[in-house]
């Protein structure tokens, strides 16, 4: 069909070919006649991405599945007749907003541990710092920079002063729930007020694991595609 339509656009608009130095000229500018793609499904887990090739609804001979992030997957085709590709689906996870970087009042700061996080050790920690905090000022002790104390409810009736825990290690919601989420290390500040802030400290190294851990589970649900060759995931 492309190649009757560029026939009929010669022949309607005289439009002429040459042959110089190794290279094919036109006296006029043509545009590209571009192969019908479907459009993309999406949707916002693995197991839909799975259930989906599994199914194979489409009747989808052979398929690339690309782990882009941790928040994104596509389901791609071979190269069509353009050298493009089509994209039959997109896995895009559904997240929380989780404000890094930015200090909090305690208040706030507690509930963002207890709903964005997954509970383990130093959340506990850091809510039992949090969330019994006693006076507004926020001493540094030492002489490294890094160590803070706050004066904190230490029993039903007496204050004391309290170690802030830091660096602390969590893990936040910020890929596919049908995972485990990466735990990566965080730096924990408190100021005046008071409030606090996590800023991420392992230089984006928790996307990679990620992205290793989307496609061990691509692959361990999709054994069987894989051993066929009907299924190849890059990551």
């Amino acid at each position: 069909m492309i190649k009757e339509a560029l026939q009929y656009i010669v022949e309607a608009f005289s439009v002429e070919t040459h042959f110089i130095d190794g290279q094919t000229y036109s006296n006029q500018r043509l545009h590209l006649i571009p192969e019908p793609t479907p459009t993309t499904l999406v949707v916002h887990n693995l197991s839909g991405l799975v259930d989906y090739i599994k199914g194979n609804y489409d009747k989808l001979a052979n398929v690339l599945i690309q782990v882009e992030s941790p928040t994104e997957v596509n389901v791609f085709s071979s190269y069509n007749g353009n050298m493009d590709r089509n994209r039959y689906l997109q896995a895009r996870a559904l997240l929380p907003s989780i404000p890094f970087e930015r200090f909090l009042d305690v208040e706030e700061f507690n509930i963002l541990l207890q709903s964005c996080f997954v509970p383990n050790d130093d959340r506990a920690a850091l809510l039992q710092v949090v969330g019994n905090v006693k006076e507004e000022n926020v001493a540094t002790i030492g002489d490294d920079g890094v160590s803070q104390q706050v004066t904190a409810k230490a029993g039903v009736a007496t204050v004391a002063p309290v170690k802030v825990p830091n660096p602390v290690f969590l893990k936040p919601y910020r890929t596919f729930v049908d995972i485990a989420q990466p735990e990566s290390q965080f730096v924990f500040r408190m100021q005046k007020g008071p409030v606090a802030a996590l800023f991420e400290a392992d230089g984006g190294a928790w996307k990679l694991d990620a992205i290793h851990s989307i496609r061990d589970h691509l692959a361990k649900e999709l054994e069987d595609q894989v051993k066929s060759k009907q299924v190849t995931i890059i990551a």
